[in-house]
């Protein structure tokens, strides 16, 4: 992605972790890939913002199904990936897919 288009973007995780957890996922990622994590993490603990979305997985620990929301500046979600199986992530190429077709 270029700087130009890094502008157009905001990037947001959000996650039911602690605020201890999120730190350590973020030591974990900067030790994996040398690009620093330049993106706030939520922490949604009370998984309201999951709850929102409709991605709490029911069957689970209290985890959210793994999803990537393409949301514009007008709030319409223009794209969207959910999948059941936590191994499963829209790829990189996908998202920057999606983010360039944005108007």
């Amino acid at each position: 992605m270029t700087e130009k288009e890094k502008k157009k973007f905001q990037i947001l995780a959000v996650s039911i972790d602690t605020h201890e957890q999120s730190k350590r996922f973020v030591k974990d990622l900067r030790e994996k890939f040398p690009a620093e994590v330049d993106f706030p993490l939520l922490e949604d603990r009370n998984h309201k913002v999951i709850d929102r979305f409709g991605i709490l997985n029911p069957d689970g620990p209290g985890w959210p199904h793994p999803a990537t929301y393409v949301i514009d500046k007008e709030g319409v979600v223009r794209w969207r990936f959910v999948e059941v199986n936590y191994r499963n992530r829209a790829s990189n190429e996908q998202i920057l897919q999606v983010l360039r077709a944005v108007p």
